[in-house]
């Protein structure tokens, strides 16, 4: 699952789109900064996680905290946001890839094939979806 570290809103997301175009240096979702151009998800991001097995869950920093308060912001166990998890067998989402990897990371290119490397699948070529290793 990826978290976002934005809340769910038109007027949230209209705000963050533009906070992205104006001060990038201090938007607070390196997640989002990756992943979404302007207004709209990158293509070759979307094409990725489409091709995922199994599908991905999409949260904002607010309804995650409704699903998983133990985790999500004020928890006892609160996970730094943007993150990105994984839940197997029903079990507690555990951290896969976290803020301050996603904070480093360079482009939308470099993700794909941080998520193929912990997932164990094998890495997008020239914007490929992945497959099982």
């Amino acid at each position: 699952m990826l978290v976002y570290n934005a809340d769910t809103g038109l007027i949230q997301a209209l705000m963050h789109a533009v906070h992205k175009q104006v001060r990038p240096e201090t938007y607070p979702c390196s997640l989002c900064a990756l992943t979404y151009g302007a207004v709209s998800m990158r293509g070759d991001w979307k094409r990725y996680w489409r091709a995922l097995e199994p599908q991905v869950d999409f949260y904002h920093r607010d309804d995650f905290t409704e699903d998983f308060p133990a985790l999500g912001t004020g928890g006892l166990r609160e996970v730094a946001l943007p993150s990105i998890l994984l839940s197997e067998g029903g079990e507690e989402p555990r951290v896969l890839i976290a803020k301050q990897e996603l904070d480093a990371m360079a482009d939308v290119h470099a993700l794909m094939a941080r998520v193929s490397k912990a997932l164990g699948v094998d890495a997008p070529t020239d914007q490929t979806a992945p497959s099982a290793a």
